[in-house]
């Protein structure tokens, strides 16, 4: 199968394009539910999601406390899907993200939320989508179609849009001025070549890891080794992997470490570090170590936006292992592009 004639292949090549997309058509809505929100204050935020969205959710959850240093919390859609309880959510901003907006738990929710008299905000690829008619607002993340059962495009586009709103609240300009620059940084980490650690995955269990917003990025990339490649991966904080997961490395264990250029960066080294010691091999975007291997990577505006350069490299790479171990990444087994969980 030829690089280029995977759906997977071909949107993560548009997500340049994408993501200058939804900052040319995404502004006025973001803007708007930026003054919203900060007219009403929340105390905290929400968020209400599942699979590589709720990831999406785990690195807008730093962003919240470490711009807006407001807590935000992921909720479990089955309180009210399944055991039927409403939120006392009335200071809340809850940002519920869903590609499709069309799972039943992440509306049910949703609404219970709105009712409650939260703010929400809908993140999604289709505005006349059913959560889309039960938020307060709704942020269209502009991703076009997106064909592959991997999510990619949409992935990323609801980073941004999500990390944009919360630079808007905060009008942190240099966050602003950050974002708006990622297009030609993306298109630049569509180029790092992974091949190296490609080569190494040989179908045994790895490691992913991260620390801080790039954690959330670790969690995407487990998933997608799963689901693209038929490789079981687990995500862990570098703060937490020593702490017991650790015992399952062997030699040539795999692990792939996700770095940014912020405070967290160094442990996460050393921890690399550590772990190469030990006998795995191991790979970070990152220049700050010793032992593991340095993946090329990209360095974006402002450090929040480094680790969705990273995904962006991580995608090409496990697109050309699960090529490579003859499985299509558009069409993974048991899996369809839309998921409705009641």
């Amino acid at each position: 199968m030829n690089s280029d004639t995977t759906l997977m292949r071909q949107e993560i090549i548009e997500i340049p394009d994408a993501v200058d997309r939804l900052l040319s058509d995404g502004g006025d809505d973001i803007r708007a539910a930026a003054t919203a929100a900060r007219d009403m204050n929340p105390s905290f935020l929400l968020s209400v999601a599942r699979g590589s969205s709720d990831h999406a959710c785990t690195y807008l959850k730093y962003a919240s406390e470490l711009v807006l240093r407001r807590p935000m919390a992921s909720v479990g859609p089955s309180v009210k899907s399944v055991y039927d309880v409403d939120l006392a959510a009335q200071s809340a901003l809850c940002l519920s993200v869903s590609q499709s907006g069309m799972s039943p738990d992440i509306v049910r929710m949703t609404k219970s939320v709105t009712n409650s008299g939260s703010m929400t905000v809908a993140i999604t690829n289709d505005p006349s989508s059913d959560l889309a008619q039960v938020a307060s607002n709704t942020l269209p993340i502009h991703a076009g179609p997106e064909l592959s059962v991997a999510a990619t495009k949409t992935f990323v586009t609801s980073l941004v849009t999500g990390l944009w709103l919360i630079a808007e609240i905060k009008q942190d300009s240099d966050l602003i001025s950050a974002i708006h620059t990622l297009p030609a940084h993306l298109a630049n980490a569509t180029a790092c070549d992974w091949s190296e650690a490609a080569a190494v995955m040989d179908g045994r269990s790895l490691f992913t890891l991260g620390r801080g917003p790039s954690w959330a990025i670790a969690n995407e990339a487990a998933l997608k080794f799963k689901e693209t490649c038929l490789i079981h991966a687990e995500s862990y904080s570098s703060a937490e992997v020593l702490h017991g997961p650790v015992s399952i490395v062997e030699q040539g264990f795999p692990v792939i470490g996700f770095a940014a250029g912020d405070p967290a960066e160094s442990n996460l080294a050393e921890v690399a570090d550590t772990l190469a010691d030990k006998g795995a091999t191991v790979f970070a975007t990152s220049n700050k170590l010793k032992k593991a291997t340095a993946l090329p990577h990209i360095r974006t505006d402002h450090w929040l936006t480094d680790p969705i350069a990273a995904i962006v490299s991580f995608y090409g790479m496990v697109e050309t292992v699960a090529r490579s171990r003859g499985i299509n990444p558009d069409t993974p087994r048991h899996l369809k592009k839309v998921t409705e969980t009641v």
